[in-house]
């Protein structure tokens, strides 16, 4: 894998393309776009499939997707030709009611999105050496901090973020100038769309990612949560 002096340090507004351009000619084909299916995310499939760029795009499925996500997804698939794997959880749903009870999500959200989400995602990215992502600084502060390519961390691959300098009002207007499909949910107040159990509208005034986790003290579902000092596998860098 890099070192950290091979990445170059792009400077702020450099073009998602050319990241994105670069990423692929450094590290194809050991590297996959994760999409979450926001504005953002759909942007950069757009461009993944404009620039026809070799990175494979997958999504993790927890299995509790509101239904307007399955039919973007599907209509994403339809329009840009691209395929997005789905990577799943080792449990189903009723496995994982079996083992730990019914509605996990309300009684400990962490273990849920850790079940669901976190470990699929990293049993994927384990075969990987880099992942792109559509985070953004103004989303939360703690991504603030962010750099647009990052070594190690969490998952111990480099995290490619070509969106991380851009705004919200920045995303819209792409989506709007290219016709780029979107959840539905978005114009029923949905700025942030998680799991249907735990992702609420947002209320006028509200932050934009306050519909998720209301009200459990939560963020984050755990893919860029600070990474552990104690994993010799993270950097302090990355998230």
């Amino acid at each position: 894998m890099d070192s950290e002096a091979d990445i170059p340090a792009f400077p702020s507004g450099a073009a998602p393309q050319e990241i994105l351009a670069w990423a692929a000619r450094r590290f194809a084909p050991r590297v996959a776009y994760s999409i979450g299916f926001g504005r953002a995310g759909c942007v950069l499939l757009h461009i993944i499939a404009t620039e026809r760029l070799p990175i494979p795009v997958f999504t993790v499925d927890t299995g509790l997707l509101f239904p307007e996500t399955y039919a973007l997804w599907k209509r994403l698939e339809e329009t840009y030709g691209i395929p997005i794997r789905p990577v799943q959880p080792r449990q189903t749903l009723d496995d994982q009611t079996e083992q730990y009870g019914e509605k996990l999500w309300e009684r400990d959200p962490d273990a849920c999105c850790r079940l669901r989400k976190v470990e699929p995602f990293e049993q994927k990215i384990a075969g990987l050496d880099a992942w792109v992502t559509a985070i953004r600084r103004d989303q939360t502060s703690e991504r603030r901090h962010f750099r647009v390519v990052e070594q190690g961390g969490r998952f111990g691959a480099w995290k490619i973020s070509p969106l991380l300098d851009w705004t919200r009002d920045e995303v819209t207007r792409f989506v709007e100038t290219h016709d780029v499909p979107i959840n539905a949910l978005h114009a029923q107040g949905y700025p942030s769309i998680g799991c249907h159990p735990c992702t609420t509208p947002v209320r006028p005034g509200e932050d934009l990612r306050s519909g998720r986790w209301r009200g459990a003290f939560k963020t984050e579902c755990g893919l860029h949560a600070p990474a552990r000092p104690s994993d010799p596998k993270r950097s302090e860098n990355n998230a």
